[in-house]
């Protein structure tokens, strides 16, 4: 059985970057097998921060959706999740993704 164009679905979070004296701007997204490794990835990046807020930083934008990616971005995915959780994606890279919810 091929998984040529077979697509698996995803969770997806889009981040915003907050720097001092610029204000704030899209800050591309991250893919995640399920909602918690979703939960982890975020938790995760907010346990390195510093106990005060740094000059420029990332922050979850708007609420999780679940999104549909090829096969291979899938097993990239799975690769990265027993350490990662997730993986990040520059804003360019939205075509890896076809939202669904």
């Amino acid at each position: 059985m091929t998984t040529e164009g077979k697509m698996r679905e995803v969770f997806v979070q889009m981040w915003e970057e907050s720097e001092r004296g610029w204000g704030s701007r899209p800050d591309g997204f991250s893919l995640h097998l399920n909602q918690e490794d979703l939960e982890k990835y975020v938790k995760a990046y907010w346990d390195r921060m510093p106990a005060v807020a740094p000059d420029e930083y990332s922050r979850p934008d708007g609420k999780p959706f679940k999104a549909l990616v090829s096969e291979e971005c899938y097993q990239q995915l799975v690769e990265a999740s027993p350490m990662k959780f997730g993986l990040r994606y520059w804003n360019g890279e939205k075509r890896l993704f076809a939202r669904i919810s």
